[in-house]
């Protein structure tokens, strides 16, 4: 199996033992909700279940004091009244007789993922933990964090597995200030935190989660913060995050491992975060990191207070580590404008350090729209009219989520290959299937009128296999395949207008070398044609995008990630058909790499055309489903200090949409001296 689950029933027996309304979301039915929705899903039963361990004295000690170990270890002695007096002495903590074995037990399960991930028994994985971590420091507990389990994970990989760089992702709604402060001047740890900030109006309220703060010594330009300065927050604004922060500055790292503070509570309906990510969105990132470190990641739960959308992210995110398709994001695909400002804000204060962000026109620039001077956002209080509302939308949402998994199911066969030459699929790794299937003779004599090179014998063969792959993808048959063929430009079009008489409808084109559009496709909003070769960038339509093939692999990766993913995802393609053509110039990793990255926006469904294909360079992205990549992809990027001349202003216009909605904030709520809740 490639993917672990870490979970152990004791972790729920820490429970509130008084009343406190700061405190009391933080509760065993996070685990038990999370885990029945994996079980119900099918999802638990596919992964290797590992028990964990209490983690050991010594282990704690990577970041812990000894006097806060002992601190502890003392809470298993104290009555309820003692427990409540020495609770009261931290922000946003209860402690509880079992909360000593609960914090080890959950440090445990960090370390058995890492080990398990870091020793080849598994490719990926789920500690599914509390108490969370992220806000625990060396010598104080912190919004509901006991031992930061983590950072601990993080300096033992170092320590037993000799790591030398790590990344760790924390998409938690709280700034996991814990985990900041301990490598912060650590440049072996790039430490990557979004977090509603509201200019500092929001807990933890600290004055270094905003974007500056970007670590101390050695470790600056390895702490990159990402402060939401508004609520609402969604699909749109999270992947813009990654594509235009995270992912740029993560590939030229090189981490050789992704740990991931995976808090829930910056899902929709949560009312801590108040923001509007569906659960699907978290599969994307997951997604999304997979191409790093070679896919090693391990996720470990942090916050996430709605029990719905908590259960319903979490198994998205195993999902996506499983190698399942995700469902396409849902609604608008549109940053908020305040999203783009904090972007663009941690991309020039993190420039100095980064080379990738150093390039001109690389990220979404705000426009002129609708927003207040000072940007402030209002409080939705529980009980009110506004959070019943919300409530309501979330429920909606949740449920709607829910509906598609039942239509959609997960195709049987991950990857399937259709060869013209049968000795070619000798080097195909074990998960992808080799098709020898062919569409019906008529059928295939029908399309191949349209093009007199696909009347020839080789073609005509390869046409038969195409359709037949290309009609397994759009029966829900196939996630996604890869075809050899001759006459790259007319099998190209003989499949884009097979997909969209057949249930496709929108088909995204991405054509790498000469290969030209068909005069006669119409602008009618069913297909985007995005071509990839030697000549100059241009927006020929809404429907027709030229850009030039970057000179450089660090500019390759810029151009995907600033360019070709955000028009994908906007799209919404039901099916990617990718294409190297003749003279295409693109190295084989690199072309993996994109058609990897392309599975996100059309949930899973992409065929890609190739002349020709070696398996080694494919595998080493990942393409293939369910084998360890051999190498890590980033290994291929090294990131050029004059980028390539082609990027400097090539599509300020076309990166993504940037129109801002209609957003009119209110004042906000009172200054507090203690956050309303946290993690």
């Amino acid at each position: 199996m490639r993917t672990a689950l870490v979970y152990h029933e004791d972790m729920t027996a820490a429970r509130l033992l008084w009343e406190d309304p700061e405190c009391e979301i933080e509760r065993p039915e996070r685990l038990t909700a999370a885990l029945r929705r994996l079980q119900q899903g099918g999802l638990e039963q596919r992964c290797l279940q590992l028990a964990p361990r209490e983690a050991s004295e010594a282990e704690l000690g990577l970041v812990h004091s000894p006097e806060y170990v002992s601190l502890l270890r003392g809470t298993q002695a104290l009555d309820t009244q003692e427990l409540r007096a020495l609770s009261g002495q931290y922000d946003a903590v209860y402690f509880h007789p079992s909360t000593f074995h609960c914090a080890r037990l959950a440090v445990g399960a960090a370390l058995q993922l890492v080990d398990a991930v870091l020793m080849g028994a598994v490719h990926n994985g789920l500690a599914l933990v509390r108490p969370p971590g992220h806000h625990s420091q060396r010598a104080a507990a912190n919004g509901f964090c006991v031992f930061n389990n983590v950072a601990i994970a993080a300096r033992h990989a170092q320590q037993k597995h000799g790591l030398q760089r790590i990344l760790i992702v924390d998409w938690d709604v709280h700034h996991g200030q814990g985990i900041q402060y301990i490598f912060e001047d650590d440049p072996s740890v790039l430490y990557f935190s979004w977090h509603r900030y509201e200019h500092g109006r929001f807990w933890p309220y600290l004055r270094e989660s905003d974007a500056d703060a970007v670590g101390q010594g050695k470790g600056r330009g390895f702490t990159v913060n990402l402060p939401w300065n508004q609520v609402g927050m969604g699909n749109a604004d999270y992947l813009a995050a990654f594509l235009h922060v995270l992912l740029p500055v993560a590939f030229e790292f090189d981490p050789e491992l992704v740990l991931v503070s995976a808090g829930f509570d910056s899902a929709i309906g949560d009312p801590e975060g108040q923001m509007q990510a569906t659960p699907e969105c978290f599969g994307h990132l997951t997604q999304l990191l997979q191409v790093l470190a070679g896919g090693r990641v391990c996720a470990v739960l942090e916050g996430g207070y709605h029990l719905e959308s908590l259960s319903q992210s979490v198994c998205m995110v195993v999902r996506a580590l499983l190698g399942d398709p995700v469902p396409p994001l849902s609604g608008p695909m549109e940053p908020h404008r305040s999203a783009l400002e904090s972007i663009q804000s941690v991309r020039a204060a993190q420039a100095p350090h980064w080379t990738s962000l150093q390039q001109q026109g690389s990220a979404p620039t705000p426009r002129p729209g609708t927003c207040s001077a000072d940007g402030r956002t209002s409080l939705v209080l529980p009980g009110g009219p506004t959070f019943k509302a919300a409530e309501a939308q979330a429920s909606a949402v949740l449920s709607s989520l829910l509906g598609q998994l039942h239509l959609h199911p997960t195709p049987p066969v991950r990857t399937a290959v259709a060869l013209t030459v049968p000795d070619a699929a000798l080097g195909l790794p074990p998960a992808v299937l080799h098709q020898e299937g062919s569409a019906p003779q008529e059928e295939t004599r029908a399309w191949a009128r349209l093009h007199e090179a696909l009347a020839q014998d080789t073609a005509f063969t390869a046409l038969g296999k195409v359709l037949h792959l290309l009609k397994g993808i759009l029966d829900g048959q196939v996630s996604s395949g890869v075809a050899t063929t001759p006459a790259a430009a007319a099998m190209l079009d003989v499949a884009l207008r097979c997909s969209l008489s057949h249930r496709a409808q929108r088909v995204l084109c991405v054509a790498v070398g000469q290969l030209d559009r068909p005069p006669d496709l119409a602008n009618d909003g069913r297909t985007l044609w995005l071509d990839i070769r030697g000549k100059e960038a241009a927006a020929l339509s809404p429907f027709h995008v030229s850009m030039p093939l970057p000179g450089t692999t660090g500019a390759f990766l810029s151009c995907v990630l600033a360019l070709v993913l955000p028009l994908a995802y906007g799209f919404r393609p039901d099916l990617v058909l990718m294409v190297l053509g003749p003279a295409q110039g693109l190295q084989e990793p690199h072309a993996a790499l994109l058609a990897a990255l392309l599975r996100g926006p059309a949930g899973g469904r992409v065929l890609v055309l190739v002349e020709q294909v070696s398996w080694a360079g494919w595998t080493s992205c990942g393409w293939g489903g369910g084998e360890r990549p051999g190498t890590r992809c980033s290994h291929l990027f090294s990131w050029p200090r004059n980028p390539h001349p082609s990027l400097q202003a090539s599509w300020p216009g076309c990166c993504m949409e940037t129109h801002p909605p209609a957003w009119v904030p209110s004042p906000p709520p009172p200054q507090r001296t203690r956050r309303p809740c946290c993690t």
